[in-house]
């Protein structure tokens, strides 16, 4: 288990420094996209090239953040009848989850769309819009998303197993930093002083 555990922080450390690439990602969308929305109404221009480099960008922030996203979880869920469950029987359910769905579907997706990629790639494949970017840079990104997203799978995995042996906490629990914390205790300690006003008033 201990074994599993250092492979699963490994996996973490790299994700994190992926999260990390995909917010300087983000900001350069950000930059490219008011460039393309001044040059277009002030000049009165647009290029094909770089409106695409905006799709692009985005599709590689959505593909290449899920595994990152997925390890933070903040991803979404639909766990109505898990919430209802021990957090023993939520660990089992996850392990199937992540064991027979979604690493067989991100393994499947990676292996579908390799040559996809490589066809892309040996004919040059262009974008069909006049002054469009070349295909296969954009395309690589979608084997390499799942295959990241079934890396945050593998160690969520380790995580959710440690924890049904007791020897991590619950994966399932999302950290708080400490403003939230802060904050939290402050609106508890809120509530707690106006209870006792009102039982001051009452008596």
């Amino acid at each position: 288990m201990k074994f599993l555990l250092i492979i699963s922080k490994a996996i973490d450390a790299f994700m994190l420094l992926v999260g990390k690439a995909v917010t300087w990602l983000t900001l350069l969308v950000v930059i490219i996209s008011a460039g393309n929305a001044i040059v277009r109404k002030i000049l009165n221009d647009s290029s094909n090239a770089w409106l695409e480099i905006q799709w692009y960008l985005f599709g590689a922030i959505f593909l290449l953040a899920a595994g990152y996203t997925f390890m933070k979880n903040e991803h979404v869920r639909v766990d109505i009848l898990n919430q209802r469950f021990s957090p023993k029987v939520q660990m089992i359910i996850e392990l199937v989850g992540v064991a027979f769905f979604m690493l067989p579907a991100c393994l499947l997706i990676v292996y579908l769309s390799i040559p996809f990629v490589e066809l892309a790639y040996t004919t040059g494949e262009m974008s069909s819009n006049t002054g469009g970017l070349i295909r296969w840079p954009i395309k690589l990104v979608i084997p390499v998303g799942f295959s990241l997203l079934a890396l945050a799978g593998v160690s969520h995995f380790i995580k959710c197993l440690a924890f049904l042996c007791g020897k991590g906490p619950n994966p399932l629990e999302k950290s708080r930093g400490k403003s939230e914390d802060s904050m939290m205790d402050s609106i508890a300690q809120q509530a707690q002083l106006e209870q006792q006003q009102s039982l001051k008033k009452a008596d």
